[in-house]
């Protein structure tokens, strides 16, 4: 069944979500399983923007320990536990390797945030943390010696973070949700019992949509939607943009590397699709009048830096292999700090009339709990709570038949053996239970309708716009994957010509 294209579109729902981001997807996604009809609109792709311009990290945030907030950081730890039983296709354990600056931070300070990095709350899946001796452990060899001879080691989690909120959208649309992209929200006008929408489809179409409710989680544009339902926002946003690099590989082996910076902050360099390296991020205050983030020089030279500091092999502008930058829209509580803002989220219920709930600020390791709690408190102004239900149903592919990812991998090598070890643990890792579906069948790549280009076959692309909701080319290359980075030009270019485009030179 297409998911991408509703056989018919509703004109009442009870429910109508704004934003195609993590929060927007994963709200939609609670509330129709409790029973609410709902309907999905996005202005752009899915994950278009903030939500697939993440570090990739399902974190508890060892930093915001420095800030007290305890409370989150013990959330967003518990919620490290249900992702990998619900997701273990895009998000797995990945061990993240702190190089001790003594001048930064002293060792005991180091310890004792560690311990309770550990302790916060339960922890099944993921080893504890140590202390390392960096000069004589394979982990060292990256670093300057012998200025970062010491070190410690503990456990997060990576996530595919565009396909999370790809699957999110996926599974509240298999359970009934009308999931619209493409689709502006121009407009809502309020009566006690009812909003009346005005939607602009892509192609200049309006509709109108009667809900009973309204979810604005338009994440760095929630000023603009709540402003389209003639309510005043409740809070602050203070928008900050995030920008990464990606360069070629700087070390072998799996584990992550956290270095202090000389300014406090901290950035990550994580092992990337194979044969790079992610560094990110940084946090600049940004203008809405900018328009599109992106990574400006001065970013690139700071993160740049950063790594020369510490590594062994400096890294260089010219060693940039791709770029991207997201906005995340925080909840302003007033910090001099871009990096000391809270990445906690505030829900607002406004019930004076048919209900409308504004989401600000928030971080991708927490979505399903905020989630929750925004489907709770709408389902309770509805009269029809329901029960929260989605810390243990798996999202589509989360499903592996009780096998571990390697275990599952292992099994479905056994059973197409045609299928190129790489090319068998990327779709793995991009569809997990689903691959089945995806193969159909196909006994060869050439059944598979062939490589079209860094590993994506016909009959791939053939799932993600029949399912994924893929009308343009950069949907597939650096979204739904990341494949773009493993192409040339001219194979992007060819890819982009089945979408009737021609990329720029």
């Amino acid at each position: 069944m297409s998911t991408t294209l509703p056989a018919t579109i509703p004109d009442t729902v009870d429910l109508l979500v704004v934003g195609g981001g993590v929060n927007g997807c994963g709200i939609a996604r609670d509330a129709v399983g409790r029973g609410l009809s709902v309907m999905l609109v996005e202005r752009d792709d899915i994950a278009e923007a903030t939500s697939s311009s993440s570090s990739k990290l399902i974190h508890g945030g060892i930093r915001y320990l420095e800030t007290y907030e305890f409370r989150l950081v013990r959330e967003a730890l518990a919620e490290r536990e249900v992702l990998l039983g619900i997701a273990p296709h895009i998000v797995w354990p990945m061990r993240f390797v702190l190089p001790h600056r003594p001048e930064m931070r002293p060792r005991w300070m180091i310890r004792a945030g560690l311990f309770l990095y550990d302790h916060l709350a339960r922890r099944v899946s993921l080893p504890g943390s140590e202390a390392l001796d960096l000069a004589h452990l394979p982990q060292g060899a990256p670093l300057k010696q012998p200025e970062f001879a010491r070190g410690f080691a503990y456990s997060d989690c990576w996530v595919e973070d565009s396909r999370l909120v790809l699957l999110n959208a996926r599974d509240a649309a298999d359970r009934g949700a009308t999931v619209l992209t493409r689709t502006r929200f121009e407009s809502a006008s309020r009566a006690a019992d009812a909003w009346t929408v005005r939607l602009l489809d892509a192609d200049g179409t309006a509709r109108t949509v009667r809900a009973r409710a309204i979810a604005n989680a338009a994440g760095p544009w929630v000023i603009g939607a709540q402003g389209a339902t003639g309510t005043a926002l409740r809070g602050r946003v203070r928008l900050v943009r995030g920008s990464h690099i990606v360069v070629p590989a700087l070390y072998e082996g799996p584990q992550a590397y956290i270095l202090q910076n000389d300014d406090r902050r901290v950035v990550f360099v994580i092992p990337y699709e194979g044969r790079f390296s992610l560094i990110g991020t940084t946090d600049v205050p940004h203008d809405a009048a900018e328009g599109k983030p992106h990574c400006t020089p001065e970013e690139a030279a700071y993160l740049c830096e950063a790594v020369s500091r510490q590594f062994r092999s400096p890294v260089a502008p010219s060693d940039i292999a791709w770029t991207y930058s997201g906005v995340r829209p925080l909840h302003d509580d007033g910090s001099d700090n871009p990096s000391a803002v809270t990445r906690d989220y505030t829900l607002s219920l406004d019930t004076a009339g048919a209900p409308l709930l504004t989401v600000l600020g928030g971080k991708i390791t927490t979505y399903r709990r905020l989630a929750e709690d925004a489907a709770g408190r709408i389902t309770r102004a509805l009269g029809r709570p329901g029960t929260p239900w989605t810390a243990r149903a798996p999202l589509p592919g989360g499903d592996l038949g009780g096998l571990s990812r390697d275990a599952f991998t292992e099994s479905t090598a056994r059973a197409h053996p045609w299928l190129p070890a790489p090319m068998l643990e990327r779709l793995v890792r991009t569809h997990g239970g689903e691959l089945e579906r995806v193969i159909d069948g196909a006994t060869s790549i050439e059944a598979m309708g062939g490589d079209l280009g860094g590993g994506i076959t016909a009959r791939e692309l053939e799932w993600m716009r029949a399912r994924e909701w893929v009308r343009a080319p950069e949907d597939v290359l650096w979204r739904r994957t990341k494949r773009g980075l493993h192409m040339t030009h001219e194979e992007r270019n060819a890819f982009a010509a089945r979408f009737g485009e021609l990329l720029p030179a």
